[in-house]
């Protein structure tokens, strides 16, 4: 009989089987001590591996999450430190874009300057010795920040004459287009008929008004 210092390990093994023969699995309460213990520690076991996997699922999604938020901070920080970087570039950008619009808000004249615009535009078609067979300004177009004014014009002349005035109106200091040109034969020439379209920019009051009657001034009263 094999024995270890004085005990029997072939009486204690089968003491322990004999404890495992005969088990009720329905009253694991009334097991002998060795069952319960294994069990115990299976069942340990099986919740310790179950949490573990549960958790290292949970730490993936985590981990996925601040990977995306890594990216999204990394693209951010790029943007800001090439805005930084360029920085001096992008004011000098933005005093061109001024003086541009400051440009531009030179060749419109005021609400005073209109007569003497709308003169200009009838000398230029006389110094170029067309006929004029009507000039007539239409409604004011009031926008955000600037006004439209729609003139109906039919001249009639020459055709270098008719192609001299297009040019001379296209050089005026201020801003006037010509839009639906309709020229046609005549007589004694040419007939042309189109709406001319200049522009004005706004007081400060009209911009109030403006802006109070979108909306973008603050609610009515």
């Amino acid at each position: 009989m094999a024995t270890v210092k004085g005990i029997d390990t072939a009486a204690m093994l089968e003491n322990i089987k004999a404890q495992f023969r005969g088990l009720n699995p329905n009253d694991p309460a009334s097991w002998p001590l060795v069952p319960k213990a294994a069990l115990c520690t299976l069942v340990t076991a099986a919740i310790v591996v179950a949490l573990w996997f549960v958790w290292l699922s949970t730490s993936a999604e985590e981990l996925e999450a601040e990977q995306k938020k890594e990216e999204v901070l990394k693209s951010d920080y790029q943007k800001k430190l090439a805005q930084a970087v360029n920085l001096d570039a992008l004011r000098k950008q933005r005093e061109q874009v001024q003086q541009y619009v400051t440009q531009l808000e030179k060749q419109l004249p005021s609400k005073a300057e209109m007569d003497a615009l709308l003169s200009d535009i009838n000398q230029a078609g006389l110094g170029r010795t067309l006929a004029f067979e009507h000039f007539r300004p239409g409604q004011v177009i009031v926008k955000e920040y600037y006004a439209e004014l729609p003139i109906s014009i039919r001249v009639s002349g020459r055709y270098h004459d008719i192609g001299a005035f297009a040019s001379d109106i296209a050089h005026l200091s201020r801003i006037v287009t010509l839009n639906n040109l309709d020229i046609a034969v005549a007589p004694n020439g040419l007939v042309m008929e189109s709406t001319a379209k200049t522009f004005r920019y706004l007081d400060t009051d009209e911009v109030a008004a403006q802006r109070k009657a979108t909306g973008k001034g603050g609610k009515k009263k």
